[in-house]
């Protein structure tokens, strides 16, 4: 065998092998590296990165989940899996009860963010910033065709719908790492930086079983990208402009307190089960 072809059939080899950790591999790598690169002029001149620099990190990101996804679609699947994909990610055409699943977020932040402005400070007080609704837009579309379209399923073969779910979402929002000090109203977090990575990773954690949830039931990416998207709108639209590094950890903590107690409530209600077999207990 050509040396060439050897080295060729090697790689197409240990992606088929270990298909889930290639994913997550190639995607932090792809992600990562571009982050790097929007901010490596100010690392290398040791200046502080400049707000405007960290947003740009995020669009480039994006690269990673979506293109690793169809690329890992191919080698796995080849014209089978991509057709597939593309077909859930045109799966639109569902009981209209599914898209009320998608009023989960505004409402939980809203929700949030009217009881700590009443009981605690007004500077909890939502905003309503709506050219957020396009960042939601454009992350959900893109980021879904990975996470939803490829690393799912394939994590989802061999454990219960839920294990995948909280083990996608610790990654997802791992992911976010480079990004993260610069998500939310309160830029830099400064001392609070890890306390807020925290609490963003469980509400993203949380998120993602819903995400999960929804596209396992509809068979649908087109869902879990409609759901990321009005997930990172809500955030965005409505974060309070004028907390502070400490009061928006606290509101991203008790947000993340809220979507576990409905993830926890549909875990009850479904058995822990993702399943949407006739034998299955009927959620929606």
């Amino acid at each position: 065998m050509p040396a060439e072809l050897s080295v060729t059939h090697h790689h197409e080899s240990v992606l088929q092998r270990h298909p889930v950790a290639s994913y997550f591999v190639l995607t932090f790598a792809v992600s990562w590296t571009g982050a790097l690169l929007v901010t490596a002029p100010h690392l290398l001149r040791r200046e502080t990165i400049p707000k405007m620099s960290g947003l740009l990190m995020f669009p480039v990101m994006l690269v990673g989940p979506s293109l690793v996804g169809i690329l890992m679609t191919w080698f796995t699947g080849e014209r089978k899996g991509l057709r597939n994909l593309f077909a859930r990610m045109r799966r639109v055409r569902v009981p209209a009860r599914w898209y009320a699943v998608l009023l989960i977020p505004p409402t939980l932040v809203l929700a949030v963010l009217f009881v700590l402005k009443t009981f605690w400070s007004p500077f909890f007080a939502p905003n309503n910033f709506w050219t957020g609704v396009s960042f939601g837009c454009v992350a959900g579309f893109f980021e879904e065709i990975g996470w939803t379209g490829y690393a799912f399923p394939k994590l989802s073969a061999n454990r219960s719908g839920f294990a995948a779910a909280i083990f996608l979402g610790v990654f997802w929002g791992i992911w976010h790492l480079p990004v993260v000090d610069y998500l939310g109203a309160a830029t830099p977090h400064g001392a609070y930086w890890f306390r807020f990575f925290l609490a963003f990773t469980a509400a993203m954690t949380a998120m993602r079983v819903l995400i999960s949830w929804l596209s396992a039931r509809t068979n649908s990416v087109a869902l879990a990208q409609l759901m990321h998207a009005v997930s990172t709108a809500s955030l965005v639209v409505f974060s309070p402009p004028r907390v502070s590094a400490a009061q928006e950890t606290t509101w991203y903590a008790v947000y993340a307190v809220a979507l576990w107690l409905v993830v926890a409530v549909l875990a009850a209600a479904t058995h822990g089960s993702f399943s949407s077999s006739p034998s299955s207990p009927r959620v929606w």
